[in-house]
């Protein structure tokens, strides 16, 4: 197989991490005979300082031209403290979003039993818990018109849904629970909201065409409470993109760390495959970052997009042996133990090549 990957490694810790995740494509194809050939590209705060814009129109040429997208993570603590900035690194994710029809985004929340000590819930509350969350990326207040009246005092954001961007991630989220544990949960605030009465309206006549899929509706703040108080109810979790925001940062506490969860952003074309965890720039720089999403999205990149589940499951295994070794990066350290054996960014990405290596062996 031959495949052209763009990686944008972006801000902050980005391009540490998705170092790893670009070295275990190299393993993986070396050893099964696949030719993935690579691009870099500037998107984030990087290519505000080089080019004044946070998504360079060479950056969108290359994304419209590859197989995949590896990226890593966009944003500077400078735009956190200036709200009226009106360039910001998150304005280059959102249009490439938008430019390349990546309407869904999966998110799903893998628990290795080795981490369930890292998390602030109960191993017991927790165990078994294996959700996938499907978030609509292109619509809600992040692309509705937004206001400021002339005093600076008022503000709006438009939450704005179309039927069709409805019906085309619902649907793909009632195909994953066909082949899943057949239950879907569709989160909304319909009892408010107007857009979330169409969200609604729209879930319950495509569940006439999946009678074998049990579909719930639950309202968001039911939601956030019952995904702490019992995560393992739930199957696929389908929402609207700010909801999903929400949540599955919430749902980054079930496997103990952002630096543990991968996602994949998806539409009709080329899939954008990236760790949930920001640029976090108070790490950047010191080799404290977790790679370990990086390298999940890597596993979620060869499967989703290019079908190849024996490799994307080697690469899982591989983790899963590193982290039952006891390897840790800090954030999903046990502090109440001495059988944690914490490694920088580097040393856990090479512990995952070696184990790699190890498997291909056996």
């Amino acid at each position: 197989m031959k495949k052209h990957i763009l990686v944008i490694p972006g801000d902050g810790i980005g391009p540490e991490v998705t170092t790893w995740g670009k070295a275990v494509l190299e393993q993986i194809g070396t050893e099964y005979g696949h030719k993935f050939t690579f691009d870099e590209a500037l998107m984030g705060h990087v290519a505000i300082e080089a080019t004044g814009n946070p998504l360079p129109d060479e950056t969108l040429t290359k994304a419209k031209a590859c197989d995949a997208i590896l990226f890593g993570a966009v944003g500077h603590a400078k735009y956190d403290n200036d709200p009226s900035a009106k360039v910001r690194p998150e304005q280059g994710l959102l249009k490439i979003r938008k430019e390349l029809g990546l309407y869904a985004n999966l998110r799903p929340i893998m628990l290795f039993d080795e981490l369930l000590d890292a998390s602030s819930l109960k191993p017991e509350v927790l165990r078994g818990t294996d959700i996938l969350f499907f978030r609509e990326l292109t619509g809600d207040v992040y692309f509705g018109e937004k206001k400021r009246s002339d005093d600076r005092n008022t503000a709006s954001d438009l939450m704005i849904y179309h039927r069709y961007e409805v019906e085309r991630i619902a649907t793909k989220a009632f195909e994953a629970a066909r082949s899943r544990n057949k239950r879907l949960c569709s989160v909304d605030k319909a009892n408010v909201l107007e857009a979330s009465r169409l969200w609604r309206e729209v879930v319950q006549e495509l569940a006439q065409q999946y009678p074998d899929v049990e579909t719930e509706h639950m309202f968001i703040d039911n939601a956030a409470m019952q995904l702490v108080k019992n995560p393992k109810k739930f199957d696929v979790v389908l929402t609207a993109n700010l909801f999903g925001d929400i949540l599955t940062d919430e749902a980054s506490q079930i496997a103990g760390s952002m630096g543990m969860l991968a996602s994949a952003s998806i539409g009709d074309g080329t899939g954008f495959f990236e760790p949930i965890h920001g640029s976090a720039h108070d790490i950047a720089g010191q080799n404290k970052a977790n790679p370990l999403a990086s390298i999940l999205s890597v596993a979620l990149m060869l499967e989703i997009s290019f079908g190849l589940k024996e490799e994307a499951q080697r690469i899982t295994s591989a983790i899963d042996q590193t982290l039952k070794d006891g390897y840790r990066t800090g954030d999903i350290a046990d502090i109440h133990t001495e059988k944690s054996k914490i490694l920088g960014t580097d040393a856990m990405g090479q512990k995952v090549l070696e184990y790699l290596s190890k498997s291909a062996k056996n």
